[in-house]
């Protein structure tokens, strides 16, 4: 059970540092990263906030992703909900100043993305299973067999689009997340020595069973 509620930490812990990295990419104020486009551009458009429409876009992508055959698992659920709920309760408290210039955002900018890429070692770590632009973008790749890297930028530029068409904030931080958010996951798992293909994810299925097995076991005790 201890090693349970550690996983369950961990997801957990990855998902806030997450919503922690979107809110300084967003703060840094010199465009937003691309899914961030998105979130925000919708949310102008219907009058939502970016959590909020956050855990719709998650929900309705996930439900695309098992369309097109990927097994969802219980973290993918929690990604869903809990970093836009997240990203709401950091945006209200409004601990985070709003950068002025491009020289005080970039910082704030990087350090967000080095935030999103720790939170990513969390959250995969847990074994919880891959969140639903990552289902997604998984399932396009193996639909395509286009490389993952085409098919991860083809989505990202796609939302960028929509967002920036429906008035999400495009700027060089766009460009620069675009850019360097790769690199940033590729140099924290190096040091962190984690390697995500290792990972092996359960769905959430097996994931009930196996709690439920655990939960029996410990009554009986």
């Amino acid at each position: 059970m201890g090693r349970e509620l550690l996983r369950v930490f961990r997801l957990f812990l990855g998902l806030f540092l997450y919503a922690l990295g979107i809110v300084l990419t967003m703060k840094a104020h010199i465009g937003f990263a691309p899914w961030e486009v998105f979130h925000a551009g919708i949310g102008m458009a219907i009058g939502m906030s970016i959590g909020n429409v956050s855990i719709l876009a998650g929900l309705a992508i996930g439900l695309i992703a098992l369309i097109m055959g990927e097994r969802l698992g219980a973290g993918t659920i929690c990604n869903m909900v809990f970093i836009g709920i997240f990203i709401d309760m950091l945006l209200s408290i409004g601990l985070i100043p709003e950068m002025r210039s491009f020289v005080s955002g970039l910082p704030l900018l990087v350090s967000g993305l080095f935030t999103i890429a720790v939170a990513s070692y969390f959250y995969i770590s847990s074994g919880y299973g891959a969140g639903p632009r990552d289902s997604l973008m998984v399932a396009l790749t193996k639909r395509t067999h286009l490389p993952i890297g085409l098919c991860r930028g083809g989505l990202e530029s796609l939302a960028v689009l929509i967002g920036w068409l429906l008035g999400g904030m495009v700027g060089v931080g766009t460009v620069v997340s675009a850019l360097i958010i790769g690199f940033c996951v590729q140099i924290t798992f190096k040091l962190l020595r984690f390697d995500p293909t290792k990972i092996l994810h359960e769905d959430i299925v097996n994931t009930w069973r196996r709690i439920r097995n655990l939960t029996t076991t410990c009554s009986r005790v």
